[in-house]
Parts: structure tokens; sequence; C-alpha cells
């Protein structure tokens, strides 16, 4: 087997490892997930597991980084067509999303975020504050291109409105978790996200 084959291997492997440890880490959350029940999920050796990861700790990263760079991929546009369409359609798919809270990583994330060892030891998880960045670039990304274009008049920065954005669907999605769908009224909260954020942008002829 040649090389290029042997390492296109490994990272398909790791991938596969990836999605079991996702699988695990939403059914029990992040606190009572071992190494031992990801390896039993994928069916792997522990010497095999090894080889990819160090510690929970490290496989709960790597999961973060799969998730977030797929999310990162939907957001952008790729077709070259108007952005308010884009990001109207990306709010209103993230009904489905939130609605589905139980079969996601937010309860594992959150006990994660709130554990001892993370919170004396932020410095040693550098991604946390790199994945937070990523996204909210990701928005301003969008907003900048509609300023260039002359599609967005915005009346705050691209800055501001990307946090604002981050921060409203990050906060449903935990609401919803605690409170169920029923109680936060996801489709109502969405649509009254998307008028503030048209007042906020001003798309010019796209509404």
């Amino acid at each position: 087997m040649s090389p290029r084959v042997s390492e296109e291997y490994k990272m398909e492997r790791k991938r596969q490892l990836i999605r079991a440890a996702k699988k695990v880490f939403i059914q029990k959350g992040y606190v009572h997930t071992s190494m031992q029940d990801i390896m039993d999920e994928a069916g792997i050796s522990r010497g095999a597991f090894y080889t990819y990861f160090d510690n929970i700790d490290h496989v709960f990263i790597e999961v973060l980084k799969h998730e977030d760079e797929k999310e990162i991929k939907d957001f952008i546009p790729t077709d070259g067509g108007p952005l308010w369409p884009c990001l109207k359609r990306w709010i209103k798919e993230q009904q489905s999303h939130i609605e589905a809270v139980d079969q996601t990583l937010v309860y594992a994330k959150a006990e994660f975020f709130l554990s001892s060892k993370y919170v004396k030891n932020k410095d040693y998880f550098p991604y946390i504050v790199e994945r937070y960045n990523r996204a909210t670039e990701a928005i301003e990304q969008i907003l900048n291109e509609g300023i260039r274009r002359g599609e967005f008049k915005p009346v705050q920065s691209s800055h501001s409105i990307a946090r604002y954005l981050l921060s409203f669907i990050d906060g449903l999605l935990l609401n919803t978790f605690q409170l169920g769908h029923e109680q936060t009224k996801v489709k109502e909260q969405l649509t009254v996200l998307l008028f503030t954020l048209e007042k906020m942008i001003n798309p010019e002829n796209l509404k």
C-alpha cells in the first residue's frame, strides 16, 4: 500500500471513530463517557484507538472540530447568488436542529464547559476560543461580502452583528434543551431574529 493510500485510510478511520464518539457523547454526555465506551461503540481495540487519541478530552475536542467544520461549510454560500436569502434560509434551517436538541452535543458541551477540568485549565483548550472566533468570522465574512456587493447597508458593525447572531442561536439552543421547544417557541423566536437581523443589515431590494 502506498503512503498516500495509507494516510487516506488513517484519516477515514479517524473520521469513523469521531462519528462513533459523537454518538456516545450524545447518549451519555461528557462526564459519563469513557474511552472504553467509545471503543465498544467503534468496535476497535484499545491499542488501535490510542494511536488516534490521547485521552477523553482529546476525543471530545476532535468531535467538536468535526462538527464545527461541517457547520461552517454549510453556512458559507457557494452558489454566488444573493446573500440575504442564504442568511434567511440558514436561520430557518436552525429550527429543526434546535427542536431536535436532544440529538445534539448540547448536553455534553454544557458538562464540558462546566467541568473543573476546563474551568481551571482553559489555556489547555485553545480550540474553544478558536471555534468561537471561526464561527463569528464565518458570519462576518458573509456580512462583509454583502457590504462589498452593495447588498447590505448595516446600521451596526458586522463584528457586533455576527456575535449577536451567534449568541442568540446558542442561547435558544440551550434554553430549548432545558425547557423543550414547545416552551421556547423556536419558530416564533427565529422569526423575531430574522426581523431584527433585517433591520440591522438593511438588505436592499432583496426582501
